[in-house]
């Protein structure tokens, strides 16, 4: 009678030894003989997921496509032009963008797509929110300026704006280029934490330039959030702060529970917490900060009464 152990990782060669399968295999029923281990990724044949998840990512990204091409076509009413419209071009943008990165993370892993899956949504994903964080500091500067004599009207303007979402997304930018110089994630395979079957997967490499991505763009989420907080009591024509605050409330919620359960998962689940954390935060931001907003419910109400028309 074979041992359990060697029944289990080996095949038996006589009564008393047995030879171990390579890693790549592994025994079959009546451990006579090594039969090759099933290789699991997120499959676009396989997994009906990745249609939901393609399905999902497409539909959102025209949806942004929609919303950005009403802006523009307004470009030059005072609703677009209150709602900082430079800005939200560049939002729009890069949520549209944020949609189109989950492909990145369908299909069998190389080394191109490990580089790019989280460096493409740091980077995406900071100037999103550092075009947040200057909305943000604009609003507060806007309601300063509006006091007679104030020494704010010199600030307010596209310069500052653009200065700080270009700055703030710069730092992101160094922070991924840095990891990818030291480190960079790479394709990988698990042969060890399942029996039956190898994980194609990626590793980061270095888990901290990982981990550095992910602080920095909570941490411009976190100073963004606070700004917009004390921002949220000025009066209704600066009211764009409460949705900037509640999105950035979403979007921290949804970054922090996606953290232990990417912890405690393996293989095609962990990069589904991964797709799903993505766009979960793009879908609220796209959903508080321009569906609920003053431009684009007017545009509606213009829309539907030219349809009925």
């Amino acid at each position: 009678m074979w041992d359990v152990q060697c029944a289990f990782f080996c095949i038996p060669t006589d009564s008393k030894s047995c030879r171990k399968c390579p890693d790549d295999e592994w025994p079959n029923e009546n451990t006579d003989q090594c039969i090759p281990k099933s290789v699991e990724f997120l499959s676009y044949t396989d997994d009906t997921i990745v249609a939901l998840f393609s399905a999902v990512s497409i539909f959102c990204c025209l949806l942004t496509g929609l919303i950005l091409g009403v802006f523009i076509h307004y470009q030059d009413t005072p609703i677009v032009k209150a709602n900082n419209r430079n800005l939200s071009y560049l939002l729009l943008v890069s949520i549209m963008l944020s949609f189109l990165c989950v492909f990145l993370f369908l299909g069998r892993p190389v080394d191109v797509t490990c580089m790019l899956r989280v460096t493409s949504f740091g980077v995406i994903f900071s100037v999103a929110v550092s075009s947040l964080l200057a909305k943000s500091i604009m609003v507060c500067i806007a309601f300063k300026a509006t006091k007679p004599g104030s020494p704010w009207k010199k600030w307010m303007g596209g310069t500052l704006s653009n200065s700080i979402m270009s700055t703030c997304s710069l730092v992101q930018v160094i922070i991924c280029i840095t990891w990818l110089s030291i480190s960079p994630p790479f394709q990988d395979r698990d042969t060890h934490s399942y029996q039956e079957k190898i994980i194609i997967q990626c590793n980061e490499g270095s888990v901290i330039g990982f981990y550095s991505v992910l602080g920095y763009m909570g941490f411009l989420a976190v100073v963004s959030f606070i700004i917009a907080f004390f921002a949220r009591t000025l009066p209704d024509s600066f009211n764009e702060a409460k949705y900037i605050t509640f999105s950035m409330l979403m979007f921290c919620s949804v970054w922090i529970a996606m953290i232990p359960a990417y912890l405690s998962t393996k293989g095609k689940d962990m990069v589904s917490v991964e797709i799903f954390a993505i766009m979960a935060s793009s879908i609220g931001l796209l959903g508080c900060l321009f569906y609920l907003t003053e431009p684009v419910q007017s545009f509606s109400d213009v829309f539907c009464q030219r349809f009925h028309e």
